[in-house]
Parts: C-alpha cells; sequence; structure tokens
C-alpha cells in the first residue's frame, strides 16, 4: 500500500523523477492519498458511532453544525460542495433519526435554519472527543511543538485548496 519513496530502491537524481515531477510532489500525493483512504475509513466509522443507520458522507454536516451552529441548508451545501437535492436528502435522513431539527432563521423569517438537537450534539460531541483522545494516544511520542506544526501545515493547505 506505501511505496518505497526512491521507486523500488532505483534512486532518481536531485529531485526530479523519470517523469519530470519532483519526487517532493510524488511524495505528498503518495501521503495525502492513504491519508484521505483513511479518513474516509474512519469518518465511516465515526457516523455509525453517531448512529447505526448514518451515512457515511453526513458525519462532516454533524461536525460543520456542531462547530457553527445553526446554518441554512444553501450554506451547508456550498461548504460541503454538494448539490441543493443531495443537501435536501441528507438533512431528511438526518431529521428522521433525530440528530437535526430546523428553525425558523431569526434575521429572515422566509428562511429556515438546521441545528444539531440536543441528542444530536451529545452523539457528536461523544464521537469527537474519543476520536481526540486516539489523537492523544497515537501521537503521545510526538513532541507538541510537532503536533502544531501539523495542525498548521494542514490548516495552510486547506486554505490553498479551498481557493
Amino acid at each position: 500500500m506505501h511505496e518505497d519513496a526512491n521507486r523500488g530502491g532505483r534512486e532518481v537524481a536531485s529531485g526530479a523523477s523519470p517523469s519530470g515531477v519532483d519526487r517532493e510532489f510524488l511524495s505528498l500525493e503518495r501521503e495525502l492519498t492513504v491519508l484521505l483512504r483513511r479518513a474516509r475509513a474512519n469518518q465511516g466509522e465515526m457516523a455509525r458511532e453517531v448512529h447505526p443507520d448514518l451515512e457515511s458522507a453526513a458525519y462532516g454536516l454533524l461536525v460543520r453544525l456542531e462547530e457553527c451552529g445553526g446554518r441554512r441548508a444553501t450554506d451547508l451545501a456550498a461548504y460541503i460542495g454538494v448539490g441543493k437535492a443531495t443537501m435536501s436528502r441528507q438533512l431528511r435522513a438526518l431529521e428522521e433519526l433525530g440528530l437535526v431539527a430546523r428553525e425558523p432563521d431569526p434575521a429572515d423569517g422566509r428562511a429556515w435554519l438546521v441545528a444539531l438537537t440536543e441528542d444530536g450534539r451529545r452523539r457528536v460531541g461523544q464521537v469527537r472527543e474519543a476520536r481526540r483522545a486516539r489523537y492523544v494516544s497515537q501521537l503521545a511520542h510526538w513532541d507538541r511543538r510537532e503536533v502544531a506544526e501539523l495542525a498548521r501545515l494542514l490548516h495552510q493547505l486547506n486554505g490553498v485548496m479551498e481557493k
């Protein structure tokens, strides 16, 4: 699953691969692929911990609501990167599970906000706390400055990827 950095034992001259792509960017692509594959698998596990019938993709939506409070469905769709129909379907499923509820938007009486229910907030909070505890355990041998640097670099990468 994890390729050798020097392409199976063959050294590649100063930074460039035979295809002309910098080794550093090949390594970055490989490591991000592994990270994203594991993150998708973990997201599915966390979704099932919140509720056995919760779709994996909906977990990120619940986390967004926990972090930001009530939001309009159109804002959630834009943030997650899905269409209005997909967002409506996901929100309907979350409502049926009792994890979110709609409430009138105080800024615009014609609009609705979607927010976590108390049960949804409790369940998401428990799962996120367990995940943080796993990170603490898995990275206990890391210096806290390294953890902070990794978080800083990932934040920077996410900012670039968002644009």
